[in-house]
């Protein structure tokens, strides 16, 4: 298995001194941390895309792109690229662009996101937020596979014999279909043979089991080889020398994040109790030492019928810059080297 981290770039309002992390300086400890990544052995890093004042990450391609320019190993990707909110012939280019950069080194992961910020943004009906993502998704397939692309279609102008420059240096460039508990997503991602990104955000990881499952049977139905139908995680989570430690250096910023969206989106304020419920032994975080930490990933990849890629996205506001340092650091150093068998 493949471990790997994920950043949604947030701002960072500093715990020892109560100082806000300027964006500049953040963009800088970013950096940073894809470089001790790539330097302590983990597989990949993917950067988010979102269209919020409390995230630095809505130009995924060209933070990537900086991050290629610093490392040697790491693969590069998106975590999600929001297509639905974009337009396929220029994702296409600028992560081909990357994956040129990068000297092959670039995933794509592509999803609907769970905001809806870049609708209004972009002037995208939410009514649309299907459809938009089928074509989309379509479209980009087809730019994949084909240097000269003819397409019509509802939500973009057609394309008639219009060849798509770059192209990346992997051939084919792979998509990642990114999903959260939709059983169409899964479904489709199977049909279309595609290898799957499940964001496990809440709940138990066990229960998307029968997701998987319908996933892999769908990849099999449509002819698709076994290789081909790859299941990969982002989860939240934190490693540190203890688990408490873990849990109390995770929990300021935890609480900050899921507030603000409770306060959104009419849920409940979010308590203690129920952040140590969600990052216990059967819980949805990956929370806690290294040894705990690799044991929850290969309870969490049995379960799931194998998994060959996961990404512990460590995003939090209140989040030292030194504490994140080293929690990568331990991911690479230690854990990694525990599941990398299974």
């Amino acid at each position: 298995m493949h471990v790997g981290v994920d950043s949604f770039v947030s701002s960072v309002t500093d715990p020892t001194d109560g100082r806000v992390i300027g964006a500049s300086e953040r963009m800088e400890h970013l950096l940073e941390e894809i470089t001790l990544a790539d330097r302590v052995g983990l597989y990949s890093f993917g950067v988010g895309e979102h269209h919020r004042s409390e995230y630095y990450d809505s130009a995924p391609s060209i933070i990537l792109a900086a991050a290629a320019a610093r490392t040697e190993r790491i693969r590069l990707g998106s975590a999600v690229k929001v297509l639905s909110a974009d337009d396929p012939v220029r994702v296409f280019q600028e992560f081909a662009t990357l994956d040129l950069i990068s000297k092959g080194r670039t995933d794509l992961v592509v999803g609907r996101g769970s905001f809806t910020e870049s609708f209004p943004l972009f002037g995208l009906d939410l009514a649309d937020y299907d459809s938009l993502f089928i074509e989309k998704l379509e479209l980009l397939l087809q730019i994949r596979d084909n240097v000269e692309v003819t397409w019509s279609g509802k939500h973009r102008p057609a394309l008639t014999r219009q060849s798509i420059y770059p192209r990346p240096a992997q051939d084919p460039l792979p998509i990642w279909v990114g999903v959260g508990g939709s059983p169409e997503s899964f479904a489709r991602a199977g049909l279309l043979g595609l290898p799957l990104m499940i964001a496990i955000i809440g709940g138990e990881p066990r229960q998307f089991a029968p997701l998987v499952d319908l996933y892999r049977r769908a990849g099999a139905q449509a002819g698709h080889a076994p290789e081909k139908l790859k299941v990969g995680l982002h989860v939240f989570g934190f490693v540190a020398e203890t688990t408490q430690a873990a849990s109390d250096t995770i929990y300021p910023g935890w609480n900050e994040m899921f507030t603000k969206i409770s306060r959104e989106r009419g849920f409940a304020r979010p308590t203690r109790a129920q952040f140590d419920a969600t990052s216990g032994p059967n819980g949805a975080f990956f929370m806690g030492d290294p040894q705990t930490v690799a044991e929850k990933i290969a309870r969490v990849g049995e379960q799931l019928g194998g998994v060959d890629r996961l990404s512990l996205q460590m995003t939090n506001p209140r989040l030292a810059h030194s504490d994140l340092l080293r929690g990568i650091e331990l991911l690479g150093t230690e854990v990694a080297p525990l599941v990398a068998d299974l």
